[in-house]
């Protein structure tokens, strides 16, 4: 079977081309160039309306690092809500600790508030201190599906590392290689980690 491609947009012109061109799904995102964060409810909601493909938006309310604290984890509360109420079909969130572990009380919390929707933890994890580690505690916390370069600057520097994420993961959730993937890459990527999702 084919591996989902979600494209990461920041438009609603790069949405609808990116379902046209064959994406499956969407991150919708703004600033791209800081790595994404939350983007415009009226965006959501307006790529919702035009695409059949499913929306999963980012949760996220700055650039920089994933320590988040009290007042932004009640940003990225309402974010979610938010995001839920324009239509979205998923969301997109992670949080570290300072020490580089994952953040379990933020991220208990954000999921709770996300459910029913499925959650994707986003490349928070390659700035984690030891990504089998981090995905333990995600499995822990029910998360669906992570995004990793595998801690590296481009998946395909990370394959390796992606590949023990795959196995460690199995069944119980996604590990979804994100980070410089491109049409010239895809498939050995794809061959050489055995990742469902890119």
């Amino acid at each position: 079977m084919a591996p989902l491609l979600e494209s990461c947009v920041d438009s609603f012109d790069a949405a609808v081309a990116s379902e046209r061109g064959g994406a499956g799904r969407i991150e919708l995102c703004a600033d791209l160039d800081v790595g994404g964060t939350t983007p415009e409810a009226h965006l959501v909601a307006r790529c919702v309306e035009r695409l059949t493909i499913p929306v999963f938006v980012m949760i996220r309310p700055r650039g920089g690092d994933f320590v988040h604290d009290e007042g932004e984890v009640q940003v990225m509360t309402r974010a979610i809500r938010t995001a839920a109420a324009a239509g979205a079909r998923g969301v997109v969130f992670g949080a570290l600790r300072r020490d580089g572990t994952v953040d379990a009380t933020v991220m208990r919390r954000l999921v709770e508030v996300a459910r029913p929707l499925p959650v994707t933890c986003h490349r928070a994890i390659d700035a984690a201190r030891d990504l089998g580690e981090a995905l333990d505690a995600l499995l822990v916390l029910g998360v669906d599906r992570v995004l990793t370069s595998g801690g590296a600057p481009t998946a395909r520097e990370g394959a390796g590392t992606i590949t023990k994420l795959v196995v460690q993961a199995g069944e119980a959730l996604v590990v979804m290689a994100g980070g410089t993937v491109r049409a010239h890459n895809v498939a050995e990527l794809v061959r050489r980690t055995g990742v469902r999702e890119v």
